[in-house]
């Protein structure tokens, strides 16, 4: 197999493709041409200076039927108030937030913003913040804490029992 491998069985004849050009012209110089010398068709003289004003006398002069389609207008101004109207309840809806008020908070938060604040507030303070006026009993005592409770509180956060008493005289 390897032997064949740089061979080529395929050969041309010697000095075969010299003035090949001048050989094929030879040829096809001896032989009939088959493509025709003139084109086989002719325009009239001043055939298509009249062209259109011939074609437009011979179609028809009828005028074609108009039907005439129902305005859509009212539709578009309909459909555009309608998305005008969505579109501002979305605004709206979308831009409302809602306002946090005291009442949101946990009594817990309160409580721990009490402890860890450094306010130095003492019960006289309180007192002249705090409106007794409108306070009732119930309003205090709303909440189911007991005797036993309050004692153990007391025990717990406050030194001075003194400190509690509210005298109008010492100030």
């Amino acid at each position: 197999m390897e032997e064949f491998k740089n061979k080529n069985p395929f050969k041309t004849p010697e000095r075969y493709f010299e003035n090949f050009n001048g050989k094929l012209l030879d040829k096809l110089s001896e032989e009939p041409s088959v493509v025709p010398k003139n084109e086989g068709f002719k325009v009239p003289e001043n055939y298509f200076d009249g062209l259109y004003a011939n074609v437009r006398q011979k179609l028809p002069r009828e005028q074609p039927k108009v039907i005439s389609l129902g305005s859509y207008r009212k539709y578009w101004y309909a459909a555009a108030s309608i998305a005008a109207i969505v579109l501002f309840f979305i605004g709206v809806k979308w831009n409302a937030t809602d306002e946090i008020g005291f009442d949101d908070l946990a009594i817990s938060d309160i409580e721990a913003y009490f402890n860890e604040s450094d306010m130095d507030l003492n019960t006289l303070d309180i007192a002249e913040i705090v409106s007794f006026e409108d306070l009732e009993i119930d309003d205090v005592m709303t909440t189911s804490i007991g005797e036993d409770q309050i004692l153990e509180y007391l025990d717990n956060h406050v030194d001075n029992i003194e400190e509690l008493r509210y005298d109008t005289d010492e100030y």
